[in-house]
């Protein structure tokens, strides 16, 4: 079985078929294919005022996204509620009824907690998803819509006590009562499913290779509980890849099929949390057609190949164009070379142990570095 994953996915055109022109093929050619939905389904609800980027795009958009290939996607989310209660339920309601499963969010906490359910040749997967990024209310709870929390707290340790002024180094650590909802969740799937996949919305957006302390105490804890393997997204950059215990960690698989922030808010570039992000990518000025910052264009599609109990992964290189679109990368595409070299720079910056290995076909086979004897 191939199971494909990419990052976040957000249509707000005219035609959003146009966003999967050159890689509908690849997508649809798994055996299953998740996303991370990383905007609401509506043409009903209130702008929450908590929201930095109000998001929500067309209810016709399910459509399209089953006929290029997905089978399941999170909606757990920073923008899950960006419209209110109404545009969330539309969301739960249409992507299924276009055939594309959903975890992460619900009517209730209980709700956004259950898996995805899916059957391939008799093999169970099921997929559960969280969100660490949490606007004010965004989280579900007994009796509040929202999405499935993995909170994290933050610490700030002065490093030199006699140096008044001083930069502190930052600690992240999970919180307790969810990363407990967390494994418990994953071992009531692992229970009754083949694979299970945990989704995680986390992490540091804009900042180049860094992955929190929170991240890494995470993830170890859902392998440990019985995850196949963790993907996570949200920090709009491509990240490194961690294999703890043989499972690979994806700690963010980047922007996909995502519009850009002028889509959703023709005046995005001029709201103070817009010049905030700005601080946050060295250099950044957005300019011309593509707004975000350059090292945002690297994305891909990551395959899990299971044969067995064996799991391989392949990664498929894409960049994205001035126009949004994921493109593939072929081998001999410049483009190619720099995207490898991009991964093992970070992946080496984050302390992370995941190698790659070029193929004559152009794409990257991950896995975990040897260690010595």
């Amino acid at each position: 079985m191939r199971i494909s994953l990419v990052g976040d996915v957000a249509p707000r055109r005219a035609d959003p078929a146009s966003l999967f022109a050159d890689t509908g093929a690849v997508l649809r050619a798994a055996d299953l294919c998740f996303g991370q939905m990383e905007c609401p389904v509506s043409s009903r609800g209130t702008q929450a005022p908590q929201a930095r980027l109000a998001m929500r795009t067309d209810p016709g958009v399910p459509a399209v996204l089953r006929a290029a290939g997905f089978d399941v996607m999170s909606v757990a989310g920073n923008h899950v509620l960006d419209f209110g209660v109404p545009a969330l339920e539309d969301t739960l309601r249409l992507l299924p009824a276009a055939g594309i499963a959903t975890c992460g969010a619900g009517p209730n906490l209980a709700a956004a907690r259950q898996p995805a359910w899916l059957e391939h040749h008799g093999r169970r997967v099921a997929v559960l998803a969280y969100s660490s990024i949490l606007p004010a209310g965004y989280a579900a709870d007994a009796a509040r819509p929202g999405c499935a929390p993995m909170r994290a707290h933050t610490v700030y340790e002065q490093v030199e006590p006699d140096q008044p002024g001083m930069l502190p180094r930052i600690h992240t650590f999970a919180d307790r009562a969810d990363l407990a909802a967390l494994e418990a969740d994953v071992r009531a799937a692992r229970a009754r499913a083949d694979t299970v996949l945990v989704s995680l919305h986390w992490g540091l957006h804009f900042v180049r290779a860094s992955v929190a302390d929170y991240q890494r105490e995470v993830a170890a804890a859902a392998i440990r509980a019985g995850a196949t393997a963790v993907v996570g997204h949200h920090p709009h950059l491509l990240k490194g890849v961690e294999f703890i215990a043989g499972a690979p960690v994806f700690y963010s698989l980047g922007n996909f099929a995502i519009e850009q922030p002028a889509a959703f808010d023709a005046a995005i570039a001029e709201h103070d949390s817009f010049r905030h992000l700005q601080t946050l990518a060295a250099g950044w000025q957005p300019r011309g057609r593509y707004q975000a910052p350059p090292e945002t264009r690297h994305t891909v599609i990551a395959h899990l190949d299971l044969t067995g109990g064996a799991l391989r992964v392949v990664l498929q290189p894409c960049r994205i164009d001035d126009d949004s679109v994921p493109r593939r990368l072929a081998r001999d595409d410049p483009a190619h070379a720099e995207w490898l070299a991009y991964l093992r720079a970070i992946t080496a910056e984050a302390g992370l142990n995941a190698v790659y290995a070029e193929q004559p076909d152009g794409l990257v086979t991950c896995a975990a570095a040897l260690t010595a004897g």
